[in-house]
């Protein structure tokens, strides 16, 4: 007879899944709830105590761990050392292990205590998973219950499960406890304040499959953060249009980054990772006509962001242009009307974008490895400092504290230029720093003039504020900290230009 050992804390379809195992002459031996649960539906079960003749004891910490579970699960069938030591020893082989874990992710999303958090760490789950998915060649170990069906299909067709099936089985037993194992690792990481450790685990789930990544013959998939985000693209509801795309997704991000840094109304639009327009107003139609005259061809086929509700007026405006995706916390019913019109726009729903409170960190792939770095939250309080004779208005002030924002998420190196609380025109992602004002310019055309200037890093020449000057921006925000600081500062008093230093860099590579 065969014997499957089943201890799930998670009981969906459990019931159906041994009954069938029970119809086809199968052994049940269960543990605790799990047998209970059993029981009570009128299926035979053996009790794990009853095969270790050993009490499960500690509140239930000690269960299944027992050389004759242990044994029975790990003995190799082809071995005949094992077998004689499994018939000297009075084991009984076990063939199926059906095991999932406690649910220390949900405990710590639910905020529980730290003692209820230990005692959600499992144990013997993850030692008779480990073991089970080991042993493939001769057991059939099932950790999602969404694989019940595949394996009873199986069982009832041919008699058995299949080798290619048992060892992809035990491939998602250790995508599951590896992944299970990172998010404890975390959790003590983080109480004892291990901020970099010798090794790192990440923890991720698969959301869906992608067509295909950055370009079409190019695999992709989405995964979010185990414990999850709120206010983050991965927590996105999309409730029309097509699927979202790899480049979708990425640019999607960049724009939520951005809006993240506002607290007003403010809209942002992005291409290629790049804001192409950012505004704030009053309300959120103001904030869209902003972003959208900032620059009105590469906003075509790009992504809206906002971090308030589409209202009517806004949908308009966003209809008579081609747009891949707007996301927002809420949407107007008339707005939805209007927007639901275009079949493929992709509408997402996210009611905590405005959320920034993350502990996670930055992370980029390189090849060979991987670079870690805290987010850049840095945010400017009172460490401005003016290095010019002539001291910003407050108008000027804060449209340079706007500039600054958005500079901060633009690809080096980032020129922004900004008035009235909305880009002019935006420089992004040059090998020289002149290079991106002069496409900034030259891109916002006569609105330069009476506009403010940031850059995300330093001047190391004083040409740029040359440049400036002559196309008629009034007043720059820059971190300083070149050796020739005094260069441009020099040129700024020379065009009456006020200058403030943040001593805080924003590079974005």
């Amino acid at each position: 007879m065969k014997r499957a050992l089943i201890s799930v804390y998670d009981k969906k379809g459990v019931t159906e899944f041994a009954k069938k195992l029970s119809g086809m002459g199968w052994e049940i031996v269960s543990t605790g709830g799990t047998a209970r649960v059993l029981l009570d539906a009128g299926i035979k079960v053996t009790d794990v105590s009853d095969v270790t003749g050993f009490p499960e004891c500690f509140g239930g910490r000690v269960k299944t761990l027992h050389p004759k579970i242990h044994g029975g699960i790990l003995a190799l069938r082809d071995n005949k050392d094992h077998l004689d030591t499994m018939k000297e020893l009075g084991i009984e082989p076990i063939d199926m292990v059906v095991a999932n874990l406690y649910p220390f992710k949900e405990t710590i999303l639910a905020g529980k205590a730290h003692e209820d958090i230990m005692e959600n760490i499992d144990i013997g789950g993850p030692s008779m998973l480990r073991a089970a998915a080991k042993n493939y060649k001769f057991v059939t170990v099932i950790v999602d219950p969404g694989d019940y069906n595949t394996v009873i299909n199986e069982l009832e067709t041919s008699g058995g499960v299949p080798y290619k099936t048992r060892e992809y089985l035990a491939a998602k037993v250790f995508q599951h406890t590896s992944s299970y194992d990172a998010l404890i690792a975390d959790y003590f990481n983080e109480r004892a304040s291990i901020k970099f450790p010798d090794t790192i685990n990440l923890a991720f789930e698969k959301k869906q499959d992608l067509r295909y990544g950055e370009n079409p013959h190019q695999q992709a998939a989405f995964y979010t953060e185990a414990l999850g985000n709120k206010g983050t693209i991965s927590q996105a509801v999309k409730f029309h249009g097509k699927e979202l795309s790899y480049n979708n997704i990425s640019d999607a991000n960049g724009a939520l980054e951005i809006l993240k840094e506002f607290t007003s109304p403010t809209v942002a639009a992005v291409k290629h990772a790049n804001p192409c327009g950012v505004g704030s107003g009053e309300n959120i139609a103001e904030a869209f006509k902003k972003a959208y005259e900032s620059d009105k061809q590469s906003i075509f086929g790009g992504i809206i962001a906002a971090n308030d509700e589409i209202d009517i007026d806004t949908a308009r405006m966003i209809s008579e242009i081609f747009i891949e995706v707007v996301i927002a916390p809420s949407y107007s019913e008339s707005a939805l009307k209007i927007l639901k019109v275009k079949k493929n726009i992709r509408l997402l729903r996210l009611p905590d974008i405005n959320y920034n409170k993350y502990k996670t960190y930055d992370m980029k792939k390189v090849l060979g490895g991987l670079l870690v770095q805290d987010r850049d939250h840095g945010k400017l309080y009172e460490e401005l400092k003016t290095v010019t004779h002539r001291k910003p208005t407050e108008e000027e002030l804060n449209d340079l504290l706007f500039a600054w924002r958005v500079v901060k998420n633009t690809k080096s190196n980032a020129i922004v230029l900004a008035k009235d609380q909305g880009t002019v025109a935006v420089g992004p992602g040059q090998a020289s720093r002149i290079w991106s004002l002069e496409n900034a310019i030259k891109q916002g055309k006569e609105n330069v003039r009476g506009s403010v200037m940031a850059s995300d890093a330093f001047f190391p020449f004083s040409d740029c504020i040359e440049a400036a000057a002559n196309a008629g921006i009034t007043a720059v925000i820059q971190p300083g900290g070149s050796i020739r600081d005094n260069d441009s500062i020099e040129a700024a008093d020379k065009y009456n230009m006020a200058m403030v230093f943040t001593g805080m860099r924003h590079f974005r590579h």
